[in-house]
């Protein structure tokens, strides 16, 4: 059984200066912290998602998820800059401290934020949106956690992006 822990995001937002869309993650989970990029988890169907609404193939590696994400002009980053969590729990996150995104923001072309999953957007609207303004909209996650949702399902909720 895992412990809690305190741990700092380790590593960086994606986004380059024509990103449009924000995609916000809550916090990355033990195999996304240990491939040091998002939703790094086997399970979890947000590469599958994203390419799907785009008509693309399932990025293979790293480079070509980045690819992927700013071809679309997306950009990828996380409501949670540090927390106190137990494995990859959600629903043991506490001690928030959220992600600055006005770096993004000030550097990029954001005019709309999508959250994965309701934790997320439950941190942007408590700790981001009071300085951004900027409505976020709330996805179904793709984490392997979120059961009742199928993909087919998954990515018809995620077409909202296009």
């Amino acid at each position: 059984m895992s412990k809690e822990k305190s741990i700092v995001h380790p590593f960086g937002p994606l986004y380059d200066e024509n990103s449009k869309s924000l995609i916000l993650g809550s916090f990355p989970s033990v195999k996304s912290r240990e491939a040091m990029f998002f939703y790094g988890h086997p399970q979890n169907r947000f590469w599958k998602v994203i390419p799907a609404i785009y008509g693309e193939e399932v990025p293979e590696n790293t480079e070509e998820k980045k690819t992927l994400i700013l071809r679309h002009n997306l950009a990828l980053w996380d409501s949670i800059h540090s927390c106190t969590i137990k494995g990859s729990s959600d629903s043991s996150v506490k001690d928030v401290v959220p992600n600055d995104i006005s770096k993004i923001i000030e550097n990029s072309k954001i005019e709309r934020v999508f959250c994965n999953g309701a934790l997320s957007h439950k941190m942007y609207m408590k700790y981001i949106f009071p300085d951004t303004k900027t409505e976020a909209v709330k996805l179904p996650s793709t984490s392997p956690a979120n059961a009742a949702f199928s993909l087919e399902r998954l990515i018809e909720h995620w077409k909202v992006i296009l």
